[in-house]
């Protein structure tokens, strides 16, 4: 696992050494064992890295035969081995033992389709020489990060939007329709990021740049809902297992000690269960709890552990972790909503004592139908039947009623209809109170854009609405919220998160279950949970699903009241005429008395707090 960062210059111009350097020095927690660069005409590739397979020889950049072709590489390959192989055949030499090396010798066989190949989590940069190109990728779920920004014959692209910001001409200005996504969605958009000009690579995803052109990103790779309809449930039962099972144990290559998150629900559980039967040793498990006892998950982490026989860690998280906000923000990268960091950025700090690779159960939900909101969906399917001139006047109603009323929002959730309804649903600040929240100048600028409109793409393009709910959380609330949350939350502590779950091989079979098998009368994870039934115990797989949810909502009305007070209505904020104290100042009110706006609250805050890093400094922390 690495950080990667690079420039390229179409005028051919040199690379300032110190300045790769200074994007690296920035992200030395996702590397802190070695650097390297790489420097040519007009080129410039360095690296921090994690070492974690070929701990001797797997210093980067990595070049093929005759350093024509360079790579730096965030990541694991988990075929490699395979791919090395069949390329040894063909007559390549490899001179580590890397996955890295892999990656070099499959691009010169097959140039950008080379992706294509692999099997696993990805970004990298490809430098080819010989046609003056950059090739950037990133792996086909977005399990990891690629930032990049392209101005004046310029091309600089790093794991982290920190390392972008570390060159003096890059302008810091904000991007307001990821503002605007950030206050909607909890994160920013899959293209773009927090500051004007930054942009993602998005999950399966390349990008050419050749010399004389600008750059040019292309899909690789896109899931198909396609259910196989001549395979019986029992087919299908019997491919997951043997799926499961092979996945989980293609995830444990590693020379380096190796763990897993366990919050006692049935994704992580069923990884746990599955490595404790692989492994020769007693598998390392973690996991986070509250002194609340309807956020507490312990118990249930406990009776998994004990029935595997895990050597299990513990912490419980107190509301004393959150002044040290300053450092989440510094790590997540960006302005980030969801509460659900602050417990993964505790239990990656007390797994970084034992191991330096965690497995994870993400995915899980999105691949089988896990969420709640699926459910709830499916029930308020009935509402599109209502007659649209009730369902406008019941939204008419709901608009006309004050601001914290009670039913306001639920009234005017009710006339909406379809795709819009749902993604109403999980909307943090509506459009019509944005301009509550923020001061004219700044809704001026955000007012145009539309959070909704990616979102809408994905939810219309299909006749089988379970699918179409699960292929946008596959392509936005997976990557933008869950698997951004932990890598950088872990990376935030060097050690690395693997999602057996994310598997692609496992993503495209879930994709050819029928959706009454993924969410069967009410039931989610129908098939999953049938798959686990044998291996976990039965009050593991029927207990209803519970977010990974942090008690902020009680929090800031006790020990840390003071503590938003004292960032959301301080003159710093003020002065910066972004947001409207006044207003917040009656959200806070409204949640002490009882209404829970912790969401608001925090994402608010992480906005206010990066602005403060990243926006009122000329040079961020190193």
């Amino acid at each position: 696992m690495c950080g990667i960062a690079g420039i390229v210059r179409s005028d051919g111009r040199p690379i300032d050494r110190d300045e790769l350097r200074d994007m690296c020095r920035v992200m030395v927690h996702r590397g802190p064992d070695d650097e390297g660069v790489h420097l040519g005409d007009g080129v410039g590739l360095a690296m921090r890295r994690l070492s974690i397979i070929d701990l001797q020889s797997g210093h980067q950049p990595v070049a093929n035969e005759d350093h024509s072709i360079w790579v730096v590489f965030n990541g694991e390959i988990y075929n490699y081995r395979q791919l090395r192989t069949e390329l040894e055949r063909r007559g390549h030499t490899f001179r580590t033992s890397s996955d890295t090396e892999t990656i070099v010798h499959l691009y010169e066989e097959f140039g950008p389709r080379a992706v294509e190949r692999l099997r696993g989590m990805f970004a990298f940069a490809v430098w080819d020489g010989r046609l003056r190109q950059l090739m950037l990728a990133r792996d086909r779920l977005g399990i990891k990060p690629l930032y990049y920004a392209e101005q004046n014959g310029e091309l600089v692209f790093a794991s982290e939007l920190k390392s972008i910001l570390q060159l003096a001409h890059i302008d810091r200005t904000l991007n307001w329709e990821a503002v605007r996504h950030l206050f909607t969605f909890l994160a920013t958009p899959a293209t773009g990021s927090i500051v004007d000009g930054v942009k993602k690579l998005e999950p399966g995803h390349v990008a050419i740049l050749r010399e004389g052109r600008r750059l040019r990103t292309e899909r690789y790779w896109d899931v198909t809902f396609t259910p196989d309809t001549n395979a019986t449930e029992q087919d299908l039962l019997r491919r997951l297992r043997e799926l499961l099972v092979e996945t989980v144990r293609a995830h444990q290559i590693s020379d380096v000690p190796i763990g897993a998150f366990l919050s006692g629900g049935i994704d992580s559980s069923a990884v746990v269960a599955l490595m404790a039967q692989q492994s020769s040793t007693r598998v390392k498990t973690f996991s986070v709890g509250f002194d609340e006892s309807g956020f507490d998950e312990h118990a249930y982490a406990r009776r998994v552990a004990a029935r595997f026989g895990t050597e299990h860690h513990e912490i419980v998280l107190e509301p004393s972790v959150i002044p040290n906000v300053e450092d989440l923000v510094w790590y997540l990268d960006e302005p980030f909503g969801d509460t659900s960091a602050i417990a993964t950025y505790v239990v990656s700090k007390l797994a970084a004592t034992q191991v330096k690779v965690v497995l994870t159960g993400d995915g899980g939900d999105e691949l089988f139908a896990g969420y709640d909101k699926y459910v709830v969906e499916g029930r308020e399917r009935r509402y599109d039947r209502v007659p649209q001139r009730i369902r406008q006047l019941t939204s008419a109603v709901g608009a006309a009623m004050p601001e914290g009323v009670r039913g306001r929002r639920f009234l005017r959730h009710l006339g909406l209809v379809g795709s819009r309804r749902y993604l109403d649903a999980s909307t943090l600040v509506p459009s019509d109170e944005l301009p509550n929240l923020f001061r004219g100048a700044a809704f001026a600028e955000m007012k145009p854009y539309d959070p909704w409109a990616a979102s809408l793409s994905y939810l219309e393009r299909g006749n089988d609405w379970v699918s179409t709910l699960q292929y946008r959380d596959l392509h936005t609330y997976l990557p933008l919220d869950i698997l951004t949350k932990v890598d950088r939350m872990t990376m935030a502590h060097s050690i690395e998160a693997r999602p057996p779950l994310l598997d692609h091989h496992l993503v495209e079979f879930a994709a050819t279950v029928p959706s009454h098998l993924r969410l069967h009368d009410g039931t989610t994870k129908y098939l999953f949970k049938r798959a686990m039934r044998g291996l976990l115990p039965a009050d593991i797989i029927d207990r209803p699903k519970r977010g990974f949810a942090v008690p902020l909502a009680r929090w800031f009305r006790g020990h840390l009241a003071e503590f938003a007070r004292d960032i959301l209505l301080s003159d710093t904020t003020r002065q910066r005429q972004y947001l409207n104290t006044d207003y917040l100042e009656r959200l806070i009110d409204r949640h002490m008395q009882g209404c829970d706006l912790d969401l608001q609250l925090w994402t608010t805050m992480s906005f206010e707090l990066w602005c403060r890093q990243f926006l009122d400094s000329p040079t961020p922390r190193h």
